[in-house]
């Protein structure tokens, strides 16, 4: 039994979704999913199995940064895991994105250390699996949600000290920062499984006045962001 995620092989369904937020696990499972059974609650990260439309699918939080995914993505590996679909959140980087916009990772510049340290330090284009990537944007095409597709950076710090570093990414084309993806995407190499990753724009932080999603707009996304990985991992 893996140390983190206290379960047995079996209890996860080869696809899996991986909100970083334990509270977004419990939600998606709860509103999403039927046949419910939580797999994991040790410290605090849970993880539940389900079906989604008659098809098994889990759902299992990661927790914050690189580190803490690794951990998580590591033992569901272990656990039999073989689809894996980050749902999550991100500072938009370009100007043109607005708050609730919906973003599909093709790759994740590793601003952090820990895809580095997999790679033994060699240079490495963390990339998601191009089959996850074309049925998403296929099903969101099916189900009539705008997205956009392109690359991501994954940060090791949140509150950047760095205040031109958001303006170099957009410049290079980054279409928004997050904390996860860059190791998701190194592991999925790796470990021969199938990664992706989904995240809607919470907040635009290039060009004018700084604005946060709101509560209502904050669920009203995300559920729109889960109905997308679900239909995408479970197709």
């Amino acid at each position: 039994m893996p140390i983190h995620v206290r379960a047995n092989p079996g209890d996860y369904a080869e696809a899996c979704l991986l909100p970083g937020d334990p509270l977004r696990a419990k939600y998606i499972a709860e509103t999403f999913l039927s046949d419910v059974v939580q797999r994991n609650g040790e410290r605090g990260m849970l993880g539940f199995t389900g079906t989604f439309n008659g098809k098994p699918v889990s759902v299992q939080s990661s927790g914050m940064g690189c580190p803490s995914a690794a951990i998580v993505i590591e033992e569901l590996v272990q656990l039999g895991v073989k689809k894996i679909m980050r749902v999550g959140t991100c500072g938009g980087l370009q100007a043109d994105l607005t708050i609730g916009d919906l973003i599909i990772a093709l790759s994740a510049t590793a601003a952090d250390s820990t895809a580095s340290h997999y790679v033994l330090g060699e240079p490495h284009a963390p990339t998601a699996d191009f089959a996850l990537v074309h049925e998403a944007v296929h099903q969101a095409k099916h189900l009539g949600k705008p997205v956009r597709v392109g690359p991501i950076v994954s940060s090791d710090i949140f509150y950047n000290p760095d205040t031109d570093q958001a303006g170099r990414w957009s410049d290079r084309g980054i279409l928004g920062v997050e904390m996860e993806a860059a190791v998701l995407f190194t592991l999925g190499a790796l470990r021969k499984i199938q990664t992706g990753c989904m995240l809607l724009v919470s907040d635009v932080i290039v060009e004018g006045e700084f604005l946060r999603i709101s509560d209502e707009e904050m669920r009203k996304a995300v559920d729109e962001m889960t109905e997308l990985a679900l239909h995408t991992v479970t197709s």
